[in-house]
């Protein structure tokens, strides 16, 4: 009995294999799972035709036995009860590494110098200088990868008491038109801030020099002295007022 007659004799529609190759309209699996989906969406065989490019002969003969057994026809599972039904495949082995870095012995001292914020090079070179250490640059590099930590970036507040600290700062400006003239030149910036208001003395000359710099520095002191609510005195051993810090 061949497999035909025990498929028909079980009542059960037989779809011969593309091996066998019986019949001359014998699809291939993939073609005849992708006209029994379109048949089970109602697509005319007209349209099957014309998107598989097989004959419509071939078409209507697989739409007949599709008609007289479509539970056992060869198509494609769909739908969410399939997708629910199916088995996913299984996750590839996670890769193990069972080499060692030729750093780990340096584990501790490597951790001390990216605390010191070293980078990789410096620290390679200490290993090969100071411990020996026979690997490559690339080792230390990767092994400094794995162990650095992004940190947030550290800010530290100052405080400082009023009159106790004055920041100046002293540079050239963009090229500027000279008054009076049809000259440009760069002016000198002078801006004196105290650290505990933040009140700042500001004043733009054409010339500099020593004297021009004491000069600017006894400006910010007198306007501070002028803002100042409080004024205290002492007296030197030398016989001459002098100016305690102010509160700005």
């Amino acid at each position: 009995m061949t497999q035909a007659d025990r498929h028909l004799w079980a009542g059960r529609m037989f779809w011969p294999s593309s091996k066998e190759g019986q019949g001359v309209n014998v699809l291939k699996p993939n073609q005849r799972a992708t006209v029994i989906t379109l048949l089970e969406r109602n697509t005319p065989q007209r349209e099957i035709a014309r998107i598989t490019g097989i004959d419509r002969k071939t078409v209507r003969s697989y739409h007949a036995r599709w008609l007289l057994d479509p539970a056992n026809s060869p198509g494609v599972a769909t739908g969410p009860e399939a997708v629910a039904t199916q088995i996913p495949p299984p996750w590839p082995p996670a890769l193990v590494c069972t080499t060692s870095s030729l750093c780990e012995v340096h584990r501790e001292f490597i951790e001390a110098q990216l605390l010191l914020r070293r980078n990789a090079m410096a620290i390679y070179q200490d290993l090969a200088d100071s411990h020996g250490f026979t690997g490559a640059y690339n080792s230390v590099k990767r092994f400094v990868g794995a162990l650095r930590r992004k940190t947030p970036e550290q800010f530290d507040r100052l405080s400082f008491l009023p009159g106790e600290e004055m920041q100046v700062d002293y540079g050239e400006g963009a090229p500027t038109r000279v008054p009076g003239t049809d000259r440009y030149k760069k002016p000198r910036l002078f801006v004196a801030t105290l650290r505990h208001s933040r009140r700042s003395f500001r004043r733009v000359v054409w010339k500099s020099g020593q004297e021009v710099w004491a000069q600017l520095h006894e400006q910010a002191f007198r306007y501070f002295w002028r803002l100042s609510p409080v004024r205290r005195f002492r007296q030197p051993q030398r016989g001459r007022a002098e100016a305690r810090p102010l509160r700005a």
